[in-house]
């Protein structure tokens, strides 16, 4: 015991010996080495006065205190004889010029916006560190995880060097594959369509799409939990979103683990009110849906965003509606109550936008159902974001209210903009065209201003066909969506009737929409359309009307789409109505009229049934009678396992088509998986019917017509493919006539409702 304790006091004998030695007599304080700081600047740094005894850890402190102003790339402290303590540095060279050599994926600027080492500034190891891990990270914003930076230095005179960084981009991340767990009620494949992130692909060689990135991975959980909560899943969750680097380590594997919870129907629809003058019967009309609905979260947002701006038009401005929901978890239903509550007296300040570098601040303010001044609402907030969300031209927008004083808050937006522009081009072959070539170019945001204008071009064996467009969604700064189109197209009809057709011109349009799924187009058309290269042995009908005519068009349509998606429908319906009036100016003389209704129902998640029925009129007013292009004809995607005109009047001496001045078909269509939802292919039944008229100048004796209704049933496969939507079936006619020109197999691409 004796022993130790005799240990520990020499022990701590010790330290205080150290601890005296330690001490410095500071007399004088020399420096070497300054070229361009101060000499007061170093003195001010090092925090010593001359006459001063200062300890190590003091001495250690200066140091530090020195190498943190970024002045110096070399500092050394020395205590000579007489008290000197003598301080050497080494300044840190100034960069002359700095430049990235080996970036061809990201242009100079988007680097030189987020390097902090720039001309004429200090050279300084950590900020050059610092930039190397800049870069590296915009590079992982861009799919590209094993990019090299290695930063390199070239001396020049005066104690200036060049900077250089130097990049070894490497190759993008892909994405091998896509995953999902936990879906029952969906499909993969059903899934990849609603995410960003795509599986890697050759003909994805012009899309970003496939490449691996981890804001856009949050973002497709974002998208997956949408998609749901629009399908029902109130209680959908995405449990986990992990992306493995592949075994080749160049690649990632994405996983996104589900949890579709029940898929709830609306019970019961409620309005409650806070504020006893408000009759909340007056407003169940705003409520976007009905009992016996799936749940839909997007159509629960957009009632109450109605019920709020109605309760403003009344005067309640200070509101907050806020949706309760009352599960009953044992049957899947769901009932709704609208609470409105008093909401605070808050007006907005000031809505400040920010990171938009090239579209304009209007594009963004416009879809703003706030104006500053406006009193502050938490549901029109949240409108303006899904508003400018849907305009497609940024990757991320946050919107964050600022509360300021005297009842006032900021609305900050904050985006990232993206490729709003995209090239496409296909290749292919059909029944009706032969072999096909087509090509496009699209933006959609057009010098920044949300205009869009595109370029297209097609041409197959068959036809020819080109047009350009344009289109301004906010027509004298108002929600009307205006726009212009040119075309041309030529295509042969040698096969059905012995000619073939042209035409040139031009459209200008005006749309706009009533309510979110009601919708009107109202147009003028004027083009030079001809029948030519009429065969010596062709109708007399089609001779008669070789040559040239203008036709100067005014048309509508009208519009109502419930569908849930326009793409793959699986529920919902749509109706639409047009018409055109021809004859101001011109030379032909004409009314039509168009009606289409579809209606689509999914049994057990996979089994869609389509039924529907389109009808058109068409008649003259005038002297001549309704020329061939503008007719009816029955057959082909119309009315499959009949020839394109293969139904209708037909001239008994030279079988060529004549079309017809009315139509009338429909059928229904089952769509079934086929266990290939991996390669997006479904199987369909149908059965396809339909009647056309007579044209109205064509004598009876001249041409084989019936006017008794044709049917036909078949068999067909949906394929969603690299190059689009291919669709491939096998028809039968079942009630014909003999005259009828019948096809079997048919091939189509493109998209169809």
């Amino acid at each position: 015991m004796k022993k130790a304790l005799f240990v520990s006091i020499l022990m701590v004998g010790f330290a205080i010996s150290d601890v005296l030695a330690a001490n410095y007599y500071i007399g004088n304080i020399e420096i070497e080495g300054l070229k361009r700081v101060e000499e007061e600047t170093v003195l001010a740094y090092l925090g010593l006065k001359k006459g001063h005894n200062v300890t190590q850890s003091k001495l250690d402190g200066a140091l530090k205190n020195l190498y943190a102003t970024g002045l110096f790339s070399d500092i050394q402290m020395e205590n000579k004889s007489g008290g000197v303590l003598l301080v050497k540095l080494e300044e840190n060279p100034v960069i002359g010029q700095r430049a990235f050599d080996g970036n061809k994926k990201l242009d100079d600027k988007i680097l030189e916006d987020e390097v902090q080492s720039v001309p004429n500034s200090l050279y300084s190891k950590a900020k050059v560190q610092q930039d190397v891990q800049r870069i590296l990270e915009i590079y992982k914003r861009s799919g590209r995880y094993s990019v090299e930076v290695e930063p390199k230095l070239i001396e020049r005179d005066d104690n200036r060097v060049d900077l250089i960084f130097e990049i070894d981009e490497g190759p993008a991340a892909k994405i091998d594959k896509i995953n999902f767990l936990g879906n029952t009620h969906y499909s993969s494949s059903d899934l990849q369509e609603e995410i960003m992130s795509k599986e890697s692909r050759w003909y994805r060689i012009f899309s970003s799409s496939e490449t691996y990135d981890a804001e856009k991975m949050n973002y497709d959980k974002e998208l997956l939990r949408r998609f749901y909560t629009e399908h029902g899943y109130a209680d959908f969750q995405v449990i986990s979103a992990i992306a493995e680097l592949a075994p080749n380590k160049k690649s990632f594997i994405l996983n996104f683990s589900l949890d579709e919870g029940p898929r709830y129907e609306i019970s019961d629809i409620k309005i409650n009110s806070a504020i006893k003058e408000i009759k909340t019967e007056d407003f169940l009309n705003y409520v976007t849906f009905s009992k016996g609905d799936w749940y839909n979260a997007n159509k629960i947002e957009n009632s109450v965003s109605r019920i709020t701006e109605e309760l403003g038009k009344k005067g309640f401005v200070f509101v907050d509606v806020v949706p309760k929901f009352n599960k009953d978890m044992q049957n899947n239903k769901m009932e709704i109550v609208f609470d409105i509550l008093e909401g605070e007296r808050t007006f907005v300040n000031r809505i400040n936008i920010m990171g938009n570098t090239r579209t304009l601040d209007e594009v963004i303010r416009r879809e703003f159902r706030l104006d500053e001044g406006d009193a502050f609402n938490v549901s029109k907030i949240g409108d303006s974001r899904r508003n400018i969300e849907n305009l497609n031209y940024f990757s991320k927008v946050e919107i964050n209210p600022v509360p300021l004083d005297n009842s006032k808050a900021d609305i900050n937006v904050e985006v990232e903009e993206k490729s709003t522009g995209y090239f496409n081009v296909g290749i292919g072959y059909s029944t009706v065209n032969g072999a096909l070539v087509q090509a496009g170019v699209t933006e959609n945001n057009f010098m920044g201003k949300g205009q869009r204008l595109s370029v297209d071009a097609s041409v197959s064996e068959r036809s020819k066909d080109y047009s350009m467009s344009f289109t301004e969604p906010y027509f004298l700064g108002r929600r009307l969506s205006a726009g212009a189109d040119v075309f041309y197209n030529d295509e042969s009809y040698q096969d059905e009737s012995s000619y073939d057709s042209a035409s040139v011109g031009g459209r200008i349009r005006l749309g706009w929409n009533y309510t979110d799924n009601l919708y009107q187009t109202v147009r003028y058309t004027l083009s030079r359309d001809e029948i030519k290269d009429v065969k010596d042995f062709a109708s007399i009908y089609i001779k008669r009307e070789e040559g040239k005519s203008t036709d100067s068009v005014i048309g509508q349509t009208l519009v109502y789409d419930k569908r849930d998606n326009a793409l793959r429908t699986k529920d919902g319906y749509y109706l639409s109505f047009g018409n055109d009036i021809s004859g101001l100016g011109g030379d032909e003389k004409y009314f039509k009229f168009d009606v289409k209704a579809y209606k689509f129902v999914t049994f057990n998640d996979y089994w869609t049934l389509k039924t529907h029925i389109n009808g058109g009129y068409v008649t003259s007013y005038g002297d001549e009678d309704v020329r061939l292009s503008k007719r009816y004809y029955l057959g082909g995607n119309t009315l499959r396992g009949f020839e394109y005109s293969g139904v209708g009047a037909r001239d008994i001496y030279t079988d060529d088509a004549l079309g017809g001045n009315w139509v009338i078909y429909g059928g229904a269509e089952l769509m079934f998986p086929l266990g290939l939802d991996e390669l997006g292919i479904r199987g369909r039944t149908f059965v396809d019917a339909g009647v056309i008229g007579k044209p109205d100048d064509i004598d009876s004796k001249y041409v084989e017509y019936s006017s008794k209704p044709r049917v036909s049933v078949g068999f067909g496969f949906e394929w969603y493919s690299p190059m689009g939507k291919i669709d491939i079936d096998f028809g039968f006619p079942i009630v014909k006539e003999d005259y009828d020109q019948k096809e079997v197999f048919r091939l189509n691409f493109g998209t169809s409702l």
